[in-house]
């Protein structure tokens, strides 16, 4: 049975290979609760902080590896410390116990550099919110765009609603709606978008109590995490020689054969050898 850090709003579950993070129901902020009860694999994780909290308690925190999930990557360094799901609140009187089981994290981590894949599972589709000019829904096959004639320009409703594949896709740009702006961007292949979100067709404005950090961001992962990965460049095979520069040689060799400075037998062996490097 896996040992139990119980905090303000969820509670930690230290498994042999990974770590359980369970929100309370009722009490866990809004994005742990939107996002549910998350599995983070320990190769995921970069490292594990203890620090001195607010009102006597501390805050034990997992800092994941970049790259490794697809929510952090989607925020962009965005969110709030409060909204953060990787930090669990705890009494001051846990600070012992807090401190041990961050040894135990610590003595299993492998690698903090970036990761090449997503190792935490993205939010699960289906996934919608609501933006100022417009509403998102993505399925898991297919992304919608609908305007609202309230708040969409003129430049969006011309274009008219939208739908997009994740293969249409080259990448989600969310940007915080704290501060009563911010957007949620789709990144279309082979498009140039327009410098205003407003005037985008593929981006949806937040609006103050629009586009709430709970619904956008687990939507802008959950599409991030569909987005096909981009087809590996095969490499180029290097040609010791240039075929012009074996030409050239060739041709000189055959100057010094004339000159009578390479016998016959010489002139093909020397020939055969260059051809031989194309």
């Amino acid at each position: 049975m896996a040992d139990v850090l119980a905090g303000r709003g969820c509670s930690w579950e230290f498994e042999s290979e990974f770590l359980r993070i369970k929100p309370e129901s009722g009490k866990a902020p809004k994005l742990l609760s939107e996002l549910g009860e998350r599995v983070v694999p320990h190769e995921a994780i970069a490292k594990v902080t203890l620090t001195p909290g607010k009102r006597g308690t501390v805050v034990l925190r997992a800092d994941l590896r970049r790259g490794a999930d697809p929510l952090m990557a989607a925020a962009a360094g965005q969110l709030k410390e409060a909204a953060d799901p990787y930090r669990l609140v705890l009494p001051a009187d846990k600070e012992s116990l807090a401190d041990y089981y961050a040894d135990e994290l610590r003595s299993v981590l492998t690698d903090r550099g970036p990761a090449t894949r997503f190792l935490v599972s993205p939010p699960e589709p289906p996934r919608a919110f609501k933006g100022w000019d417009g509403a998102a829904a993505f399925d898991g096959e297919t992304v919608t765009l609908t305007w609202f004639w309230s708040g969409a320009t003129s430049a969006k409703y011309a274009a008219g609603d939208q739908r997009y594949t994740p293969a249409d896709l080259e990448g989600v740009d969310w940007h915080t709606p704290d501060g009563g702006s911010g957007c949620l961007r789709l990144r279309v292949r082979g498009r140039r978008p327009p410098p205003e979100p407003d005037k985008d067709p593929a981006a949806v404005v937040f609006g103050l109590g629009w586009g709430a950090t709970h619904k956008s961001l687990p939507f802008a992962a959950a599409v991030l995490a569909a987005i096909p990965a981009p087809e590996p460049v095969p490499a180029v095979k290097t040609l010791p020689w240039a075929v012009a520069d074996v030409a050239g040689l060739i041709v000189k060799l055959g100057e010094l054969r004339d000159a009578g400075l390479l016998t016959e037998e010489e002139f093909r062996v020397k020939k055969a050898e260059l051809l031989s490097r194309i």
